[in-house]
């Protein structure tokens, strides 16, 4: 009997330090005093792994700056836009080279993250309307672009939702990074967030 052991591409140490060279090199946040943007960054990736709240993460891990330190640098970032950018860029950094200038299954896919609380100035543009979920009809929305491929998924591109952002505009948004990337659409799966007669009747792929 033959036994075929299938070798990891990456350890999750080698993927973590592989995340925090990428945001390093495409985001760059103004730091001081213990808490360096290598540690920020670690936090951050940390929390969002395991979909954890940045103060309980820092009271898990060990030797790092408080909650409150870390929201303190986060509040520098005014800019959402142009974080945004910085981010699709990270994303288009690390896409393999294999996919590139092909004819893929696409993928785009709604997330929301359920807000509560009343909402700021700055925070209104941002808040999304949806049905009920979570005791809340009001949320943080993303729409992420990714190609399936030999099973897996590599996410090519983000889009947060603002209020005023129709399902068509979202969608021609996202398709349009695709273009840079020479990359065909043999398919389109969408999240059923987006599945109406108005979403779907426009398309030209």
């Amino acid at each position: 009997m033959t036994f075929f052991s299938e070798k990891l591409a990456l350890t999750d140490s080698e993927t973590l330090d592989e995340v925090l060279e990428c945001l390093s090199e495409n985001i760059s946040i103004e730091t001081q005093g213990a808490c360096d943007q290598k540690t920020l960054f670690e936090i951050l990736v940390k929390a969002a792994s395991s979909q954890d709240s940045i103060e309980n993460t820092a009271k898990i891990l060990k030797k790092i700056p408080t909650a409150n330190d870390i929201r303190y640098h986060l509040d520098k970032i005014n800019n959402f836009e142009e974080l945004e950018a910085k981010i699709n860029q990270a994303l288009k950094s690390r896409i393999p080279t294999g996919i590139k200038k092909g004819c893929l299954k696409i993928a785009i896919d709604l997330n929301l993250i359920p807000y509560y609380g009343k909402q700021t100035n700055e925070e209104l543009s941002y808040i999304y309307r949806s049905q009920a979920k979570s005791g809340t009809c009001s949320f943080y929305a993303y729409a992420t672009l990714y190609v399936l491929t030999k099973g897996k998924r590599v996410t090519l591109a983000i889009r947060g939702v603002r209020c005023w952002d129709t399902s068509v505009a979202i969608i021609t948004y996202l398709l349009a990074s695709l273009s840079d990337l020479k990359i065909k659409v043999k398919k389109l799966y969408l999240d059923r967030g987006f599945f109406s007669t108005g979403s779907i009747s426009p398309l030209q792929i």
